[in-house]
């Protein structure tokens, strides 16, 4: 009973969609209709500007960070890979904005720093790196995804199976999530840092 409660929460938690409301209220719009029309933080800096765009970055961290809390409350350290898992798909594919919603970089960021701060930190300082050196802030976001599993297993004294299993998922779901990215990167036209 409580996986299943844990599920709907986290989900819930999820698909409170920063971007949108920050877009609605501060400007009147659907910032799934501007830009790339992802309702994410970098999306949200193009169309909404630095201070908005930090602003709803902050937001979807800290729900990612309330998430795992809760699942730890609840279920232990399995509860919090189970909140991560479900809080990133409720930022994905929210309900209430039919199931059209971000990428879940900030929010994973979240659950992975309360989850494995050390390989959390390290992935972020890399796929920031990766980001500033390119211009491209989804090559980072992507490194980012796989850098994480690959950490794990290198830290092999300290190798967690359930956070190897939760970050591969995670990773899948992130890069699934840029695949668009992804076609644009290949093909040269892929939107840069500045621009």
């Amino acid at each position: 009973m409580n996986v299943i409660l844990l599920i709907i929460i986290s989900y819930l938690i999820g698909c409170f969609s920063s971007a949108y409301l920050i877009g609605k209220i501060f400007k009147k719009m659907d910032i799934r209709s501007y830009g790339s029309g992802n309702a994410g933080a970098t999306n949200a800096v193009r169309v909404m500007g630095k201070k908005l765009g930090v602003l709803t970055f902050l937001l979807d961290f800290t729900k990612g960070i309330i998430a795992v809390l809760l699942g730890y409350r609840m279920m232990g350290y399995n509860g919090g890979l189970i909140a991560a898992f479900f809080v990133v798909m409720g930022h994905d594919w929210p309900i209430f904005l039919g199931f059209k919603g971000g990428k879940g970089v900030a929010t994973t960021i979240a659950c992975f720093a309360v989850l494995n701060f050390p390989i959390a930190l390290i992935s972020v300082i890399i796929g920031i790196t990766v980001a500033l050196t390119t211009r491209f802030v989804s090559l980072g976001s992507i490194v980012f995804f796989t850098i994480v599993p690959i950490l794990n297993i290198v830290n092999f004294n300290n190798f967690n199976k359930e956070f190897f299993i939760a970050s591969i998922f995670l990773a899948i779901i992130g890069i699934y999530k840029h695949k668009e990215n992804i076609k644009r990167l290949k093909n040269g036209c892929e939107n840069r840092i500045g621009r």
